[in-house]
């Protein structure tokens, strides 16, 4: 009997195995989890209205494709090493001690300072004489500059001639509404882009929106940056402003020659990772001239964001450049004008900061004509030196 149990038990445990092969075989996979609709998480919805903001920049390349990084062409020209990288990105603006000192934007803090590693820091200088008139007669002998209040020699003097590499950085989002303003200031824009190209510059066109968008890479071809802007749709979405000027800058980083990025914009800022202390020290790191063309001018202060506009003015200021403020088809028209002509008449100064200890602070410029009383210069405020 005892043979016969065992048997019995041994012909069940077979007959268990082949029921759970067989089960195994018929129940199909369970497909993986899919996102809804196929739709890229990092393209922000058609209609504007969000309710979570992307982390990644954009390009104006379609849905299905991924976001590209900002890199040179493979025709440009690189520096020898990379200017800096953006460390510690926030919200809102950096309201630690950090590196604050006199003539360093405040409340950057100590993670938020974009290092430099190239030992050459260009400053470009505009300069005129007490009738605003521009000054093109000076030589290397005539400059002093002080760097935190001492002398400093000047290595090099370069002319306008040095090639320029250019981002415009349009502003798209719904923050700008006037159709008709709009469409000026697009006529307007491409006519900058007619007037102040030569064949040794390049410009690229970024777009200011909800996250900021490469509309147009580094080209001198005049006509595909035209219909780039020309191309922009009715104003919609959020305004990433301090975005857009950090990554227009990180996307010349590599690049030789005078780095400029003229704004047309507002000054509105709404959705930003980053704040305005954080933006001013990539741009300063990363040897970025500012120039802006407010736009939504309005007589009535309740309709104007007051603080967007002293934020462009303090981007231009530190960083060597200028803001015009156009209330006619005609002063705008002038302003674009304006900043071609001065990127055609500066002076590019060379300061190599052999002596300057690698702490990584801030370091405060003061450039001026020492032979010729009464010149105004306009140039950068300073640098942040490299840091071991």
């Amino acid at each position: 009997m005892k043979g016969v149990r065992v048997e019995a038990a041994r012909g069940f445990a077979v007959a268990v195995c082949v029921c759970i092969s067989l089960l195994t075989a018929l129940i199909p996979l369970t497909p993986a989890p899919r996102a809804q609709s196929g739709r890229n998480r990092n393209t922000p919805p058609a209609t504007g209205k969000e309710t979570t903001r992307p982390r990644t920049v954009t390009t104006s390349a379609p849905a299905s494709q991924p976001a590209a990084t900002p890199t040179p062409t493979a025709n440009e020209d690189a520096t020898d090493a990379p200017a800096g990288k953006v460390r510690g990105a926030s919200r809102s603006s950096t309201t630690g001690a950090g590196d604050a000192r006199p003539g360093a934007p405040e409340g950057v803090g100590e993670d938020d300072v974009v290092r430099i590693s190239s030992n050459l820091v260009p400053l470009p200088a505009f300069v005129t004489d007490a009738q605003g008139r521009f000054v093109s007669d000076l030589q290397l002998k005539d400059f002093e500059l002080l760097v935190d209040d001492q002398p400093r020699p000047i290595a090099e003097l370069t002319r306008a001639e040095t090639p320029i590499k250019m981002v415009m950085l349009f502003d798209n989002s719904s923050s700008l509404r006037a159709a008709a303003a709009r469409r000026f200031e697009k006529e307007a824009a491409a006519g900058f882009f007619r007037n102040v190209m030569r064949p040794v510059d390049r410009a690229a066109l970024v777009s200011i929106w909800t996250v900021p968008q490469l509309a147009q890479p580094l080209t001198n071809d005049v006509g595909a940056l035209v219909r780039a802007v020309e191309g922009f749709d009715k104003p919609e979405g959020a305004t990433a402003l301090f975005d857009s000027i950090a990554y227009a800058a990180e996307y010349l980083r590599l690049h030789r020659g005078r780095k400029v990025l003229v704004i047309v914009s507002d000054g509105t800022d709404t959705v930003s990772e980053l704040g305005f202390d954080s933006t001013l020290a990539i741009a300063l790191a990363l040897n970025c001239q500012i120039y802006a063309v407010r736009t939504g001018h309005s007589e009535n202060t309740n309709l104007r964001d007051l603080a967007g506009e002293r934020r462009l003015q303090e981007f231009a200021a530190r960083t060597g450049g200028a803001v015009y403020v156009p209330r006619t088809r005609a002063e705008l028209r002038q302003a674009f004008a304006q900043i071609a002509a001065d990127l055609s008449q500066q002076y590019v100064l060379s300061y190599y900061p052999a002596d300057d200890q690698p702490d990584g602070r801030f370091r405060a410029f003061t450039l001026r004509v020492g032979t010729r009383p009464g010149l105004q210069v306009r140039t950068r405020k300073g640098y942040y030196a490299p840091k071991k």
